[in-house]
């Protein structure tokens, strides 16, 4: 298990991070994620903590606030010191009837974040991020509630998940004008049958040093080895109940196409080969894993140690690259010039 820094900060999490939202099973959408109550939950994290996993990711909507009770209460089942984990939730979404039972106005996160601490018997959260963005706050008003939770020592850093480009580098700018603390990390889908968030969001990561936080790396289950172009799920899998997050099956059968090879000569699983793909880009932090079962787990974390070639690589990359769009191919033929500069060629540097 390898150890990258989050974001900008001093702080080191795991390449793998626990993902929680099968725990509880409260609520409709939740009931079809999954149904993990306390005594199997121990045994995820028991799994997770002995692999060298030091994150675990939930969310305060997970299971109408289950997820992070049933964290809180494994941590302590298990004996976990406090300090060996990074702990980290998101608010956003509704937690009650009222009209500012939501969003991320400086009213909700302050009483959000107070309400999480108390779910998941903690006095901090390391990571806090905002589950989604909210069109009805001003983003200054976000970050100053956001502030105010890390200087009173309630958050350790702040992140955001399914926020534009644009969102981020205009949190940053301001957080940077005003001295707040600033948005560290991005949790964002991202998968090699779904590689969109390449357009924009990575390169603006690469430019800020900002952290990618991957969720749903299989697509909801679909690059788990048991969907096929043939044989697309049996019944009561999890893509025939709760189709999510969409992808293009055609374009996610090619993916399977090329990964099954690869897993067959290794004797590996195919959603490991789609793990260790994305592990192998420089702009991940930290993949979210979660499972049902301790084998599913135990599966998953064994990508770690699957290398790829630089042909493997350039197979998928080939099988799975985003086309071409404007003004990505445009930046492509202008600027070959100056690529050629910064990497040395003297072809294209000698006068």
């Amino acid at each position: 298990m390898r150890y990258n820094k989050l974001g900008r900060t001093g702080l080191f999490v795991s390449e793998l991070c626990l993902g929680t939202m099968t725990f509880g099973g409260t609520g409709e959408i939740w009931s079809k994620i999954g149904n993990l109550q306390q005594g199997e939950a121990d045994d995820l994290v028991r799994m997770a903590f002995d692999q060298g996993i030091n994150f675990i990711d939930t969310a305060d909507v997970y299971s109408q606030g289950r997820s992070e009770e049933i964290t809180g209460q494994a941590l302590q089942n298990l004996g976990i010191a406090r300090d060996d984990v990074v702990v980290a939730t998101k608010a956003f979404g509704e937690t009650g009837k009222g009209a500012n039972s939501r969003g991320s106005s400086r009213v909700h996160l302050i009483d959000a974040c107070k309400a999480s601490l108390k779910r998941l018997k903690a006095d901090h959260i390391d990571l806090y991020q905002l589950h989604s963005f909210d069109p009805a706050t001003p983003i200054e008003e976000t970050l100053r509630a956001l502030d105010i939770l890390v200087q009173h020592g309630h958050v350790r850093y702040v992140g955001v998940s399914n926020w534009a480009a644009w969102q981020i580098t205009k949190a940053l700018g301001i957080s940077e004008r005003l001295g707040l603390a600033r948005v560290e990390t991005v949790q964002a889908y991202y998968t090699v049958a779904g590689r969109d968030l390449e357009r924009e969001l990575v390169p603006m990561m690469k430019s800020e040093d900002v952290g990618l936080l991957v969720w749903s790396p299989l697509a909801g289950g679909l690059l788990s080895g048991k969907y096929t172009r043939e044989a697309q799920g049996e019944q009561g899998s999890r893509r025939l109940s709760f189709d999510f997050p969409p992808v293009k099956k055609d374009r996610a059968w090619d993916v399977i196409d090329v990964l099954k090879p690869m897993a067959d000569a290794r004797g590996v699983s195919v959603a490991q080969i789609a793990l260790s793909w994305l592990l192998h880009q420089k702009v991940v932090t930290s993949v979210i894993v979660g499972a049902k079962r301790v084998d599913q787990l135990k599966d998953n974390i064994a990508a770690t140690t699957v290398e790829l070639s630089h042909d493997d690589l350039a197979a998928i990359d080939a099988v799975s690259a985003l086309p071409a769009e404007y003004p990505g191919w445009m930046h492509a033929f202008q600027g070959e010039f100056r690529r050629k500069q910064l990497a040395g060629d003297p072809r294209r540097t000698s006068r």
